[in-house]
């Protein structure tokens, strides 16, 4: 063991946002290094730039402009002083040009050398390089600058159902399954766009589909004075649309020689390419043949579940990300790797299940995050943060250890029920109902599970006792407004005589409307500000909130009632064990345009608006303005927080619009409205369907 550099570095910028640049401002603040943050426009105020000891804006939010922008970068660092930066994950951590670029600047990558990023950042290349390092390979065709024709008319040697891959960039973005011949041209057209958009080049290649796949990957750990080791293997086949949900560390899978040999595989691949700082070797294992495995790629950096690994082994490997960036030798061989107990990360996205994983954004308007024994959060959220629709939606990670996989799973499982983030939809509950399932916790595992098990996961809807006191928090809520109050606006029901009810109107998160009739019965216990009973349905609920304790007496039981109002939408967000819903107040203006619409829409008729169901930029637009479709037929393509979205028409006639690739759209924005055509084979002009309205 050689002995410790005199200095790591004094000053180290970090490339990237979000949880993974405060996860390694952690552990260079606790090595005594100065860190530099860099910014969006959208980032202003985020938790990175909060946390670090210096920060420089880089652009605006498009990843282009900043994050993506390696002149601006490298300008940080110039202007802080910066001897070295850490790329995180994903955004520049595996550009071979901005190592190069690093490199000659003569400020340190704290990543590997430029031979091992270009080698395996190519998955064509690196699949074709490691087969000759006794490394097994998945069948396929992995060559470069193939065109579409050509993958076409190799498809049928590779064999269906089949993989398509970009060769460039990783996160399963840009890659689909193609089950037949049919499917093909249309899916290469998506996957060379994405491949385009997301990373810059559109590369790609095919692989036969392994049945039953398992995804179980290596960590490796490497110098520069030619030591390797590996840390054990993670699971992580729990995935949807090929993005990781939760991963877990070690593999309920392998057996101790397996795991010997997929390490000793993983170990040569390093080698290949000289391999130096903290990597993973990403495998596919059948879940029929477990002692059976093929390479897919390696990730020439941090991977966003590293934690999992940390909490087996004991060791930080940001921290030996920087000593070996700085010369050091590895303190430690590969005997000295004992996995103790298990770890299990849980992935927390701003997204909406149960509409297809719709990307989410908004403002964190409450938070409590988890802690306790065997808990670790790594989080990059903040009360009144706001989520924004340019970045990946990932808001933290979860991850609990135990002694065994069944105490980690229920550590977990509890965590993830103290996490709230309101204000912003998530995929916790989600999570829970995962780690629930039988299959789960039995360890029988594939990358398909989710998808086979989605549609019957079990979520959970507004009670309507929740709702009764979510009426009574919204106008609770009203009543204590700092606005000027008046008794012509209080809004309570009071007249000489009886109360009357006040009515309040909920848009809910699935169905109809739904409404509550409140009425004041006299001031509250200590803590809360009165009771009320609450007319649901034909159901009366007796309903007084305790603010202070965050709970809600509802008929007698006191139950915890997280909740807070977002007053730019008229929204109130409720929270419970990880369910959360947010409920629109449907004031009078908006009841009458809903009237509205319905008198000029026959009962059952599809809209003809084509809208937007969230904040994104228009990738492609499909068709012509004027131009007559069909009902089903793709209208745009809208990408939001690196996932396209299709919207299509729900009728059919001649299309208005006129939007472009480019044009930025909100949430509910109307992006088309198709005249549907008249009983006589024509079609309705936008014109005529105006005249008729006036």
């Amino acid at each position: 063991m050689s002995a410790m550099p005199e200095q790591l570095f004094t000053t180290v910028l970090i490339a990237n946002r979000g949880e993974i640049a405060c996860r390694v401002i952690r552990t260079c603040r606790r090595l005594g290094i100065r860190t530099v943050a860099v910014y969006s426009d959208a980032d202003a105020g985020a938790r990175h730039v909060r946390e670090a000891d210096l920060s420089v804006r880089i652009g605006p939010a498009a990843p282009t402009a900043s994050y993506l922008n390696i002149e601006a970068i490298i300008t940080a660092c110039r202007q802080t002083g910066a001897e070295a930066v850490h790329p995180g994950y994903g955004f520049l951590s595996e550009s071979l040009a901005f190592a190069e670029a690093l490199e000659a600047a003569g400020i340190t990558f704290i990543g590997p050398n430029v031979k091992a990023i270009g080698v395996m950042g190519d998955k064509i290349r690196s699949k074709n390089h490691v087969a000759g390092y006794q490394v097994p390979v998945v069948p396929g065709l992995a060559e470069p600058g193939l065109s579409d024709d050509q993958l076409i008319n190799a498809a049928d040697g590779v064999g269906y159902p089949l993989l398509i891959k970009p060769s460039a960039g990783g996160g399963g973005k840009g890659m689909h399954v193609v089950d037949g011949p049919d499917q093909l041209p249309a899916t290469l057209a998506t996957a060379r766009r994405v491949a385009a958009s997301a990373f810059g080049d559109d590369t790609l290649f095919l692989e036969k589909l392994i049945r039953s796949p398992r995804h179980i990957e290596v960590q490796v750990l490497a110098d520069n004075h030619g030591n390797v080791i590996h840390l054990g293997e993670r699971e992580c086949s729990l995935q949807r649309r090929h993005q990781k949900v939760i991963e877990e560390a070690p593999s309920p899978l392998l057996d101790e020689a397996t795991r010997a040999r997929i390490g000793e595989a993983a170990c040569n691949a390093a080698r290949s390419v000289d391999y130096s700082g903290a990597g993973t070797v990403e495998f596919l294992v059948s879940d029929e043949a477990p002692d059976e495995f093929y390479f897919m790629e390696m990730n020439t950096r941090l991977q966003v579940e590293h934690p999992v690994t940390e909490l087996v082994t004991g060791l930080d490997l940001v921290e030996w990300q920087l000593r070996v960036a700085a010369g050091e030798q590895l303190a430690i061989a590969q005997s000295d790797v004992v996995l103790i107990g298990h770890a299990v990360e849980a992935r927390v996205y701003a997204e909406n299940p149960e509409q297809d994983f719709l990307p989410s954004a908004g403002t964190v308007l409450g938070l409590h995050e988890a802690s306790g024994d065997g808990i670790r959060v790594d989080s990059s959220l903040l009360p009144g943060l706001e989520i924004s629709s340019s970045y990946d939606p990932m808001l933290a990670k979860v991850i609990a250890w135990g002694e065994d996989r069944e105490e980690a799973l229920d550590r977990l499982d509890r965590a993830l029920g103290e996490t709230v983030a309101l204000g912003v939809p998530t995929n916790v509950e989600y999570l829970r109902l995962l780690l629930n399932d039988d299959d789960v916790r039995a360890g029988r595992l594939d990358t398909t599970l989710i998808e086979r098990k989605l549609p019957h996961l079990a979520f959970r809807r507004v009670t309507d006792g929740e709702l009764a006191a979510a009426a009574v928090a919204w106008l609770e809520g009203r009543r204590d407004s700092p606005q000027p109050r008046s008794p012509w606006a209080a809004g309570d029901g009071w007249r000489v005589g009886s109360a009357v009810p006040t009515m309040v109107s909920f848009a809910m998160p699935q169905g109809e409307p739904r409404e509550v009739a409140l009425t004041r019965l006299g001031p509250g216990s200590t803590g809360s500000l009165a009771n009320f009973r609450a007319d649901v349905a034909g159901s009366s609920f007796t309903v007084s909130l305790e603010h202070d304790a965050g709970a809600a007496v509802v008929n007698g039981v006191r139950k915890p009632f997280r909740h807070a109002v977002d007053p730019s939408t008229g929204t109130i967000w409720i929270a419970d064990a990880g369910f959360s819903a947010g409920l629109t107040v449907r004031d009078r203006k908006r009841r009458l345009a809903e009237a509205l619409e319905r008198i000029h829409r026959e009962e059952g008729e599809l809209s003809p608006e084509v809208r937007s169901p969230m904040p994104g930029t228009v990738t492609a637009v499909a068709v012509s303005n004027g131009e007559h479709i069909k009902a089903g037929q793709t209208v745009l393509t809208v990408e939001a927080m690196k996932m396209e979205h299709q919207l299509t028409a729900a009728v059919a006639g001649e299309v208005s619009i006129h939007l472009k690739p480019g044009d930025l759209v909100k949430a509910g924005q109307i992006v088309a409205v198709v005249a549907a055509a008249d009983p006589a084979g024509g079609a309705e002009t936008t014109e005529q369907k105006e005249a008729e309205h006036a």
